[in-house]
């Protein structure tokens, strides 16, 4: 992958698959040999193969994928994938009629949850490890649709020879990621595959847009969910006469009475009847109801800003796939999942403890000092999501907070999916 500059492919996939075939065939035998290739894989293939060799995966070693020994019931049950798996099979049933496809639909960690297509073709994936609770992520298998979509956290084809194992260059996968609507978070992979031959180029746009309907489907249920606990929630409300609102079992705001509206309180990681402090609210008290929660807030509360009461946090980036924050204080922990621009900004702010005005947070994060005004509006929401947190002026962790980061082992793998400067800095300078 170093030395002179060598072109782009000059055949793309869907004009000529043969031609392309053979092309990334050359380019793969030179590349893993060391040598000058006569093109360059697509920048999305290229870094894949750069985070294997790093990783020291051999490309002519195939090790059958790790079976997930957890029962497969339980992950899928736990994936939130279960309720728009019809969708996604209905989506995609032309692409696997055939019988030379096979449908995987994967977890957030790349697990196979679900697979469907011909007995021939089934079989077919079974010599690979393609097989139900195996591990597809990039770490276990190198360069393929499932694992580098999770990457990438984007749409990926991975045709023939762009696969990093030799064994899977007679295969091409077309995969997009699903995230969930109410968090941005992914949650899975819906993935396409079948021999090489059959690559069409319409096959990856097709599987991204059975993605983002899975999506929309996951919206709407989500506000069909809010709608029922916010019918039950609003006589209870409009009795109690007193500052108070209820929440779904995630925190999402179904209903709100003499207080500020919000669409979403971090609650604590370990919920449960009684006195909890939740960081936008202070200390509040808490009653279950079917499908969430009644908070309210507590009469003798100890403070409004949460700064008194949130001592430590971590903010925790090993995982490059679940970015983290955990706040530890007097009344328990909790853990949220941060949005890549939110885990962006947190991670840009713990490495200046002298704190980065908008014009500066707007140049790490866009390379772009004039977008302040878009800077703004995201600390607006961070600081309101996690109250007492941040300080501005300039914009810079609380000094009360006693923060410790935790990185990833290999410093590439910090926020894959970011393309902000400072993160891309971030990674050279540990490298």
């Amino acid at each position: 992958m170093q030395g002179s500059p060598v072109p782009e492919p000059a055949v793309a996939v869907g004009e000529d698959p043969r031609s392309y075939a053979r092309l990334m065939s050359a380019v793969y035998d030179a590349t893993m040999a060391g040598h000058r290739a006569p093109a360059r894989p697509r920048e999305v293939i290229g870094e894949s193969w750069q985070r294997m060799m790093a990783s020291g995966i051999r490309p002519d070693e195939h090790t059958p994928p790790v079976v997930e020994t957890a029962p497969l019931e339980l992950l899928r049950r736990s994936s939130g994938l279960l309720e728009v798996l019809d969708e996604i099979s209905h989506g995609l049933e032309s692409l696997v009629a055939d019988g030379e496809n096979i449908l995987v639909v994967a977890d957030a960690q790349g697990r196979v949850l679900w697979r469907s297509g011909s007995p021939s073709v089934l079989s077919n994936a079974d010599r690979l490890g393609f097989v139900e609770g195996a591990n597809w992520g990039e770490g276990a298998v190198g360069t393929n649709a499932i694992g580098t979509a999770l990457v990438s956290q984007r749409a990926v084809q991975v045709f023939s020879a762009e696969h990093f194992l030799r064994s899977h260059h007679p295969w091409t996968c077309a995969g997009a990621p699903i995230k969930d609507p109410r968090t941005g978070q992914v949650i899975g992979v819906v993935d396409v595959s079948g021999p090489a031959p059959t690559v069409h180029p319409t096959t990856i746009a097709l599987v991204d847009a059975v993605a983002r309907l899975a999506e929309s489907h996951l919206r709407q249920e989500h506000d069909r969910t809010l709608n029922r606990l916010r019918a039950l929630a609003a006589p209870i409300l409009a009795r109690m006469g007193s500052p108070a609102l209820a929440v779904d079992t995630d925190g999402w705001v179904a209903a709100v009475d003499a207080m500020p509206l919000h669409n979403r309180i971090l609650l604590p990681e370990q919920m449960g009847p009684g006195r909890v402090w939740v960081a936008t609210l202070g200390m509040c008290a808490v009653e279950p109801l079917p499908g969430g929660w009644l908070v309210r807030l507590a009469s003798d509360d100890t403070g409004s800003d949460g700064a008194d009461v949130v001592s430590r946090v971590t903010l925790d980036f090993s995982n490059p796939d679940t970015p983290s924050l955990c706040l530890t204080g007097e009344f328990g922990s909790w853990r949220h999942d941060l949005s890549l621009r939110h885990a962006e900004i947190l991670c840009v702010l713990a490495g200046s403890p002298e704190g980065r005005s908008a014009p500066q947070l707007a140049e790490d994060l866009y390379g772009d000092r004039s977008r302040v005004v878009t800077v703004r509006a995201e600390m607006s929401r961070l600081r309101k999501q996690f109250a007492g947190l941040l300080a501005a002026q300039p914009y810079r962790f609380a000094g009360s907070i006693r923060l410790e980061v935790r990185r990833p082992d290999d410093p590439r793998m910090l926020l894959p999916p970011s393309t902000a400067p400072a993160i891309r800095a971030a990674r050279m300078a540990g490298a």
